[in-house]
């Protein structure tokens, strides 16, 4: 079942910042890697991630359960631009038939794939860290955001688990009506549409009776709201977000140095 409750151990240093502290973290180093398009910045920013780790108290094999559905999809880009990429400069690494890899399409492909992992993983390791319920009082209070957005959002994260549990139910109700595709990779195609757009039109439901529900409290009627746990946001908050800004424009900063940068305009 997906989980997005934090999984981190307990007082780690990073862990315990300030939730909007570590989103405003994770948008600057991410913001900044997309400004190159050469595999050396990436590589050395998944580096630094992997080795900040253990301060914010999350185990490696945690972070690739979590990460396995973008490993996947790394796996699918890098296979898909090796196969039809346009660009075929280079030295010719491999060819098989109508099949040709070069050096120039395995350094644009490799690129592309680190560069979606360096700025997914702050992502992955924010989320992994922070309690919905924190984050979405540390908008409210840090942030300054509209308490109906942050609300909105804090029922959006408490919800998501419910998306496997319905979509057991889904195929274990088709199932007891006798439609099953069985082997059949067709039947089993129709079957996955039909059961996705089922809870497409179940989530849509929740959606608006939550909506309606967040107005009858009053949401929408422009009134401050107190809250109940206060969200410090310190000095060490701060040195969290220059950090990262810092590390990101350090790996930028190799990169230019060994002559690797590419800008992605320009």
């Amino acid at each position: 079942m997906i989980s997005l409750e934090p999984v981190a151990v307990p007082g780690a240093p990073l862990a315990r910042r300030n939730p909007v502290a570590k989103l405003a973290a994770g948008l600057i180093f991410s913001f900044l890697l997309v400004a190159s398009l050469d595999p050396v910045a990436p590589a050395i920013a998944i580096a630094v991630e992997l080795a900040l780790l253990p301060l914010f108290g999350i185990r490696y094999r945690v972070l690739a359960r979590r990460a396995l559905p973008l490993l996947a999809g790394a796996v699918g880009i890098l296979v898909t631009l090796l196969l039809f990429a346009a660009d075929r400069t280079g030295r010719v690494l491999w060819e098989a038939g109508p099949l040709l890899v070069t050096s120039g399409v395995l350094v644009t492909a490799l690129g592309l794939v680190l560069r979606m992992l360096a700025v997914a993983l702050p992502g992955v390791i924010v989320f992994a860290t922070t309690d919905p319920t924190d984050l979405a009082d540390a908008l409210v209070q840090n942030a300054k955001a509209p308490a109906r957005f942050a609300i909105g959002a804090l029922a959006a994260f408490r919800l998501v688990p419910l998306l496997g549990q319905e979509w057991q139910m889904l195929t274990m109700a088709r199932r007891a009506r006798g439609v099953d595709a069985g082997r059949n990779p067709l039947a089993r195609l129709r079957l996955f549409v039909a059961t996705a757009f089922a809870l497409l039109v179940g989530a849509i439901r929740r959606g608006t009776r939550l909506a309606v529900a967040m107005d009858a409290r009053g949401f929408d009627a422009g009134t401050p709201r107190t809250v109940a746990r206060r969200q410090v946001f310190g000095p060490a908050d701060w040195l969290l977000i220059v950090g990262a800004a810092a590390l990101a424009g350090g790996a930028l900063a190799v990169s230019v140095a060994l002559g690797t940068f590419r800008p992605l305009i320009g």
